[in-house]
């Protein structure tokens, strides 16, 4: 398989040249990152070039690295993950794209694999990410007038407004939130010199 995967990443290389700014085979799985510019296009050519043949998008979802790990994270904020598959060969390819910070977009894949359609409206509606072509990005998780994005690092934990159905008018209603704020402290898991694990507060 790893041989299978080097000959890809050769091809890959080869046909697309400039637009693959890096590429890493780790764990058995290849992942290619592309440029913004001419990534509609790259991906094109993944799914019709004959010895790549990715027909399929099996996921696709929004990361934010404004804090990642141990280290403070130096690129770009935000990032779209494309997984494809193809079954002529057998084979899987992960792809990352890049946006910018202000204004997270990058061209829409539905005319290339239609099944990009809702995964694109759930990174739009949690991430806040924008996907250039798309045939109808609006909300698809959260609720009509939902303001911010949820999966963003830096949105509340604690919300302000709750939801609830009046029955005496008829209709849903928002209200304040009858919760109060908290600090959340994490809860650090350690085992002790007899190898018992004890669950206590940071």
């Amino acid at each position: 398989m790893t041989d299978l995967l080097e000959n890809l990443h050769l091809h890959i290389y080869e046909g697309l040249g400039e637009k693959v700014r890096d590429a890493r085979l780790r764990l058995g799985e290849l992942t290619i990152e592309l440029d913004r510019e001419g990534f509609w296009a790259a991906c094109r050519w993944l799914r019709d070039d004959s010895a790549c043949a990715f027909d399929q998008l099996v996921d696709l979802c929004g990361v934010d690295y404004r804090e990642y790990g141990d280290t403070p994270w130096e690129g770009p904020r935000f990032a779209v993950v494309y997984h494809l598959l193809s079954l002529r060969h057998n084979q899987r390819l992960r792809v990352r794209v890049f946006l910018d910070d202000e204004i997270p977009v990058v061209p829409s894949v539905v005319d290339l694999w239609s099944s990009a359609n809702w995964f694109e409206r759930e990174a739009f509606d949690l991430f806040g990410l924008l996907f250039d072509g798309h045939p109808d990005l609006r909300r698809l998780l959260t609720d009509y007038g939902f303001v911010g994005h949820p999966f963003r690092k830096d949105f509340p934990l604690v919300g302000t407004v709750e939801m609830r159905y009046d029955a005496d008018r008829q209709r849903v209603i928002y209200e304040p939130t009858r919760t109060e704020e908290r600090d959340v402290v994490p809860r650090i898991i350690r085992a002790d010199e007899e190898g018992r694990y004890n669950a206590r507060n940071q």
